[in-house]
């Protein structure tokens, strides 16, 4: 017998690339169960299925940064918090100090759709009742009606897994002028936000102020307690743009907006900011 649950969940977090560095993204994850039916004529119970197999998701890689075991780099783990220093693409430093919690080890080479659904699979099923046999899971971005780009950032007054200094998303942008899409101006900035991360300037530090991990010449560098624990990062500048808010959709909209009104200041502003799949905010200026 058969179950499925198409939209599951959504996966919303960065993962490492040896080429681009931390990659924000957002899988929809459909799941398929296979099994004979139990004592209430099931496979599962669909409330169950919700509640415990998206928790385990959820729980062991929504809103974290997942590392690959081939690495450029190294992670060296301490009793409550590691701490990433690692290279990619053209000399590109990435480090990161963080509560255990905010990681996720994936034991492949790369970070993609079929590394992470193995690791998924491998995961959830020792938590399932004996009369499931097997389950797939198809993870896939979301079909894009516009331009949109891959980010990371962290969110430090959230009391929940956002607080994480690099997870991420993968966002549509969408710009109007005077009611009228326009597609340039939506590349244009897809283009400079792709694979990118976003800091928020009060969260910046001097880099001889780092705790944990060690800076390069060309990075920023940023650090924040939470709930969860202290974290801190330094990233190289180019991959990096600090704005003067904090990175909450609803703040990247409204900067968004303030920045094309002044590029045309005598027409009426709209951006569609989303964060990941099926969400977002709204800015007119």
């Amino acid at each position: 017998m058969i179950l499925f649950v198409n939209s599951l969940t959504v996966i919303d977090f960065s993962y490492l690339c040896n080429k681009r560095g931390a990659v924000g993204e957002s899988w929809i994850v459909d799941l398929t169960l296979h099994g004979q039916l139990n004592d209430e004529s099931m496979v599962l119970d669909f409330g169950l299925v919700k509640k415990q197999i998206k928790g385990i998701i959820d729980n062991c890689i929504d809103h974290k940064l997942a590392v690959p075991a081939t690495l450029n780099g190294s992670l060296t783990q301490h009793a409550e918090h590691s701490v990433l220093d690692c290279h990619f693409g053209d000399n590109y430093h990435l480090a990161m100090s963080a509560p255990n919690q905010a990681y996720c080890l994936i034991d492949a080479d790369v970070i993609d759709e079929k590394s992470v659904t193995e690791f998924l699979i491998k995961t959830i099923m020792p938590e399932l009742p004996s009369n499931i046999e097997k389950i797939e899971l198809n993870l896939y971005p979301e079909h894009s009606q516009s331009f949109y780009y891959h980010y990371s950032h962290g969110l430090k007054k959230h009391d929940g897994n956002c607080q994480r200094i690099i997870h991420g998303h993968r966002s549509q942008i969408g710009i109007s002028l005077d009611g009228m899409a326009m597609p340039r101006l939506q590349k244009e900035w897809a283009d400079k936000w792709e694979d990118i991360y976003l800091a928020t300037a009060e969260d910046e530090i001097n880099k001889s102020d780092l705790k944990h991990v060690t800076a390069q010449d060309n990075d920023v560098c940023f650090a924040y307690t939470s709930q969860q624990g202290y974290f801190e990062m330094a990233i190289d500048k180019s991959r990096c743009d600090i704005l003067p808010c904090d990175t909450t959709v609803e703040c990247i909209a409204d900067y968004l907006s303030s920045q094309v009104k002044n590029q045309y200041p005598d027409t009426e502003v709209k951006i569609t900011a989303y964060e990941g799949v099926g969400k977002g905010s709204i800015s007119y200026a």
